[in-house]
């Protein structure tokens, strides 16, 4: 150690009176909740690291800044706590923008703290300068410079207020170098103390609207509800068990909403989502925007009573016209709207109900004996629905599952249930390749005792696979199984439906990589499969692996690649 390292660290430790800048920003992220930071090192901000090192703040340091930004915000989907990125200056910044986009289409709380030249540097070309909060401002709720140090605390908590106020998601705060080194009074660094400063988040809104709710629902022989991304990251889900069962509703799930009822559940359903809101006479859709996947509200005819339950009121009734519509947090609203029924339940009202759960019922059963010869297909190449039955009967009730990829993960939601709450992840509306690893790491930091299962087509798996390094060095071992068919089929299906065969390949096919060697390069176990029935036994002797060696492993498939998803087939995502 040089002497002018060692005088520091006498000094820092014979002086408590002072705080550098790096370790005001520990401090107040360990104020916010936070106990991990997902990162790349740069020059501009390992004073922050040394800050977490008091603090006892993990630092996961990964390869590419992309998946620490897909990380922090995995483990905020996960734990439902502020997720955390620090970059380093420029291409710092730069790499980790589709991770926080993702985080933002996905409404998901996360704060990107980011490096920047000296102040004393200012517009003097320092290293790695670039305008990043002009950069990050389209694509967070909020985004700052700090321009002192004694305001890092409190720009923190600024941040942090602003990624839980209404729909959640990012924000980003920029810290020059010098503000982060400089070291001021302890005095003068006042750090708001948690819970202190922040409003309930759990509001209902209008009281009366809760009412008109109940009333409606009271009254309704053939509703069906949605239940969305939301509904999880505000933990709302048991308030709105509570009420489908309470009223026997039929519910629907997407995104983050998968797994909040188990599979078998009477009252969960899969397939029969176009026929319920097509027959509904109250369709009630919670946490989830008229956005392409919901057809920009235009597949829900316009004579059903139509309920809108969000955390933003930019997104109700937005491009849709609506019956009424609610705006506050979601499980509350649920709550309220259960207690408000409770005693007013008509039994005639509700045998119909009843009624309409067994006709949807007969038809999710009829469906799926109509996908059973694709979910069994003994084709080689595999047919991909194989594949997505396979791992779905994989799955327990302690398996995360995260979808990651185009065509084959599309596909996979035809089939693929999960078991508990919590228990599924997808990019969402961003529809961002390369999330899988940044997921999986941060679902298995956040849950030791959980399997991690990530389903990636061989395009995005080559996207951010190398993390799956980080994850062994760290101890979060998961399972990848990769759907590969030497392509990005979801769009080459397009080019060749409009161009032909002969252009329909440019700029989409890929190498037929052996992907399990990737697993072994890392220590871990690989294995290729052709066979349609050594699907299941190959992701059974990876399990066992990574049980016994503490390692991640990768199941190869090689999937058709002439067979696409529905929704590919009619290029749904682009009407």
């Amino acid at each position: 150690m040089s002497t002018t390292a060692e005088d520091t660290l006498k000094r820092k430790s014979a002086d408590e009176t002072v705080i550098s800048g790096g370790h005001l920003v520990a401090k107040a992220l360990k104020s916010e909740g936070v106990d991990t930071i997902f990162t790349l090192c740069g020059g501009h901000i390992i004073d922050i690291y040394d800050g977490c090192v008091d603090e006892d703040i993990r630092i996961i340091d990964v390869r590419h800044e992309q998946v620490a930004a897909h990380a922090a915000d995995g483990y905020a989907r996960q734990t439902g706590k502020l997720g955390c990125v620090v970059t380093t200056a420029g291409p710092g910044c730069t790499n980790a923008i589709t991770g926080v986009a993702t985080a933002f289409r996905s409404e998901s709380p996360i704060i990107h703290i980011g490096g920047q030249g000296a102040l004393t540097q200012h517009k003097q070309g320092s290293l790695q300068d670039l305008p990043h909060v002009d950069l990050m401002a389209p694509i967070t709720k909020f985004a700052s410079g700090v321009r002192s140090t004694e305001r890092i605390a409190d720009m923190i908590a600024m941040a942090a207020r602003e990624a839980f106020a209404g729909a959640y998601g990012p924000s980003y705060l920029e810290i020059p170098r010098d503000v982060l080194d400089r070291e001021i009074d302890i005095s003068s660094a006042v750090i708001p103390e948690p819970g202190r400063y922040r409003a309930s988040l759990k509001s209902i809104g209008d009281p009366a609207d809760v009412e008109k709710l109940a009333e409606i629902l009271l009254n309704a022989e053939k509703p069906a509800i949605l239940l969305g991304q939301q509904v999880w990251m505000c933990r709302g889900h048991e308030a709105a068990i509570d009420l489908v069962r309470l009223l026997d509703i039929p519910a629907y799930f997407n995104g983050a909403g998968r797994g909040l009822l188990p599979p078998g559940d009477p009252h969960h359903f899969h397939r029969t989502r176009r026929t319920a809101f097509d027959k509904a006479d109250v369709i009630v859709i919670v946490g989830t925007p008229f956005d392409f996947r919901m057809g920009y509200g235009k597949r829900i005819r316009s004579d059903a009573t139509l309920v809108q339950i969000d955390m933003d009121y930019r997104t109700v009734g937005k491009n849709r016209d609506i019956s009424l519509g609610l705006v506050g947090d979601p499980g509350a609203i649920l709550a309220a709207v259960r207690d408000a029924v409770s005693a007013g339940i008509n039994q005639d009202k509700q045998q119909k109900r009843q009624e309409w759960m067994k006709e949807l019922r007969a038809e999710e059963i009829t469906r799926t004996d109509k996908l059973m010869p694709l979910f069994m297909s003994e084709n080689t190449p595999i047919h991909p629905y194989r594949v997505a039955w396979e791992i779905n009967e994989f799955l327990t009730e302690d398996t995360i599952y995260i979808g990651d990829g185009g065509d084959v993960v599309t596909i996979s939601a035809q089939a693929v249930q999960p078991r508990a709450p919590g228990n599924w992840m997808d990019p969402g509306a961003l529809g961002s390749l390369g999330v899988g690893t940044g997921f999986s790491l941060a679902a298995k930091l956040a849950h030791p005792q959980k399997e991690v299962l990530c389903y990636y087509g061989d395009g995005s798996f080559g996207m951010t696979a190398f993390d799956m390094e980080t994850a062994n060095r760290f101890g979060a071992p998961y399972l990848a199984v990769i759907g590969n068919n030497s392509a990005m089929n979801q769009i080459r299906y397009g080019q060749i439906s409009k161009y032909g065969e002969q252009r329909g390949s440019v700029g989409n096919l890929l190498g037929d990589v052996p992907f399990s060697k990737f697993a072994e390069m890392l220590g871990g176990y690989g294995e290729e499969v052709k066979d349609p029935n050594e699907i299941g036994p190959a992701m059974r002797r990876a399990r066992e692996a990574i049980k016994n060696d503490g390692r991640s492993a990768v199941v190869n498939i090689w999937v058709d690649p002439t067979e696409y998803a529905p929704g590919t087939k009619a290029q749904t995502m682009y009407k």
